[in-house]
């Protein structure tokens, strides 16, 4: 298996809510919800940088997919990563996702690391970090 990630998909409990969110909240483009002629089979997907993509999914329909019962959800298990190239743009994202209807767990600020990155959570509880890494150079 090569070392890459072509899709993330994220389970949501409201399809229409989520899709409204990435798409008219924080501008993330997309064609919209497909798959409605099939059961358990509606689905939204964003174009992201780098040619990955972002798919929006029931989370019934993703147990139904996988053949296993729905967990309840833990915004603990993972988070996703925005890099912004300068601690105004973490602000800035911030302000926006808030706008959008996030719901912000921790405020942007200075990292013990010498960054600057803030949290916060959609409204299906995914939590994102936004963040800007002085060490890191190039596109962000």
């Amino acid at each position: 298996m090569e070392p890459r990630i072509s899709v993330i998909t994220l389970g949501v409990d409201d399809l229409e809510r989520a899709v409204k969110f990435y798409r008219d909240g924080l501008g993330f483009a997309t064609g919209g919800i497909v798959g409605t002629e099939f059961e358990h089979g509606a689905v939204a997907f964003f174009d992201l940088a780098g040619g990955l993509k972002l798919a929006l999914f029931a989370r019934d329909d993703i147990a139904h997919d996988a053949g296993i019962p729905v967990n309840p959800p833990s915004a603990t298990e993972f988070t996703l990563g925005h890099n912004v190239g300068s601690p105004d743009a973490v602000d800035a994202v911030m302000r926006k996702a808030t706008a959008a209807g996030a719901r912000i767990v921790k405020p942007a600020g200075p990292t013990f690391w010498g960054g600057h990155a803030g949290h916060f959570a959609d409204p299906d509880g995914h939590l994102w970090e936004v963040v800007h890494n002085p060490a890191w150079t190039g596109e962000q």
